[in-house]
């Protein structure tokens, strides 16, 4: 596995599969999940709510992924997966952001996919610091992604996620 960080927006990147940090309705929302959306195009829309629901509202559970194709956008899948709400560190939150990297890049993996874009999943709204994130995506993602075939991007909006990606790295 090859991790490589990029400042960039991940809607732009030429790769198999990008995540989206999404909610669990999986209909759309605020900060990546609303870019995603937006340049996907309305099939993206309409392919989420053909997901069945796991429970009322409920698509896709904290901590769990799913996939669809990439429609408008220059990915041909976007992972979909829904990080924890930080509540300060004691109720499963790294767990579940674990858990989140770890489903996606099973996912992509069995859909053969070979290069996959992560934003920094619970960091915007859903207040996660982005230093301990970056340390649990890279943790989680070197386990997960040992011995196999697959090129992970880092993305970051701005530069403060992009040094929280450098930094974990670097450990």
């Amino acid at each position: 596995m090859e991790l490589d960080v990029r400042q960039a927006d991940i809607t732009t990147l030429a790769v198999d599969g990008i995540v989206n940090a999404a909610n669990e309705t999986l209909l759309g929302g605020g900060g990546v999940d609303g870019a995603i959306h937006r340049v996907a195009g309305p099939r993206l829309l309409q392919a989420c709510r053909a997901l069945p629901e796991v429970r009322p509202g409920v698509r896709c559970p904290t901590g769990e992924a799913r996939i669809t194709p990439g429609f408008d956008l220059p990915a041909r899948f976007v992972i979909h997966t829904v990080g924890p709400v930080w509540r300060g560190g004691g109720e499963g939150e790294a767990e579940l952001l674990a858990a989140c990297y770890r489903n996606s890049l099973r996912l992509a993996l069995e859909h053969g996919l070979e290069s996959l874009a992560f934003p920094a999943i619970s960091c915007g709204v859903y207040g996660y610091p982005v230093r301990d994130a970056a340390r649990v995506a890279v943790d989680s993602l070197r386990t997960a992604g040992e011995g196999r075939s697959i090129r992970i991007v880092l993305c970051s909006f701005g530069d403060a996620v992009n040094q929280a990606w450098i930094a974990a790295l670097g450990r």
